[in-house]
């Protein structure tokens, strides 16, 4: 029976073969492809929990931060103040004045005149810089030797030159009258007087915080105070005139 049943197989296998069908022996490739499908559409994947991202810790190294330093108060200058400082100044003292005149007499006698007489003198002036200034001054002498009296009076330029803080040296050029009265022979002159002489400043004036009007302030004998002075002047500084010079000295006062 089974042989029978076997036989009809084939002839029908064999009758689609002559009939143009084609029918092929199905591989085991094939047949694993397709059971390999059939897994993979029936594969479930699996789900998986996604674990939170956790960030990793760095340590941070300390920054060092350097406390802060107390500012300093911003000091505003003040205005410097100004101070007025002037030139004037003023002095007296005492002078010894000396006379000598050679006359040659209508006799034909020649004799000389000579005289030696004191007195006081006193001065004013004005210093524009520490180089340049003023001077009035005046003297008349009341002892005498031999009977005269000296009268003297002039205003002179003032050049100087300052020797450190406290000193400074002078010059006297100028136009004076002078006259000469008493037992020599008669002097009335009005002309040249020269003369120069030092001055000292004895106070203790400091510089005060401020401008000053002038900017010598304190140079040779400039500043506020007392000071003293002492010169030579030649009283007639002309040809042939009678010799009448002195030595004066005293004290003076800068304002």
């Amino acid at each position: 029976m089974k042989i029978i049943k076997l036989s009809t197989i084939l002839l029908l296998l064999g009758g689609l073969g002559y009939a143009g069908g084609d029918i092929s022996p199905v591989t085991d490739y094939e047949i694993e492809d397709v059971v390999v499908a059939d897994e993979e559409s029936s594969y479930i994947e699996p789900i998986v929990e996604e674990q939170p991202v956790v960030a990793p810790i760095v340590e941070e190294e300390p920054v060092y931060i350097a406390p802060k330093q107390p500012q300093e108060p911003v000091i505003v200058p003040k205005p410097r103040k100004k101070i007025s400082t002037n030139g004037f100044y003023a002095g007296l003292g005492i002078t010894g004045v000396r006379y000598k005149n050679n006359c040659n007499c209508k006799s034909g006698i020649k004799k000389e005149y000579k005289d030696n007489t004191a007195g006081i003198v006193a001065r004013v002036g004005y210093d524009f810089n520490q180089y340049i200034g003023i001077e009035a001054r005046g003297s008349k002498t009341n002892w005498d030797s031999d009977g005269s009296k000296v009268e003297h009076s002039g205003v002179y330029l003032k050049p100087m030159l300052p020797i450190g803080k406290s000193s400074n040296v002078y010059g006297l050029i100028g136009a004076a009258k002078t006259k000469v009265k008493g037992t020599v022979p008669h002097v009335d002159s009005e002309g040249l007087a020269v003369g120069g002489g030092v001055e000292i400043d004895l106070s203790k004036d400091t510089p005060k915080d401020g401008r000053y009007s002038r900017d010598f302030d304190g140079h040779g004998d400039q500043e506020k105070g007392v000071g003293l002075f002492i010169d030579y002047e030649r009283m007639v500084a002309e040809k042939d005139a009678p010799i009448v010079d002195g030595v004066s000295a005293g004290i003076t006062y800068d304002f």
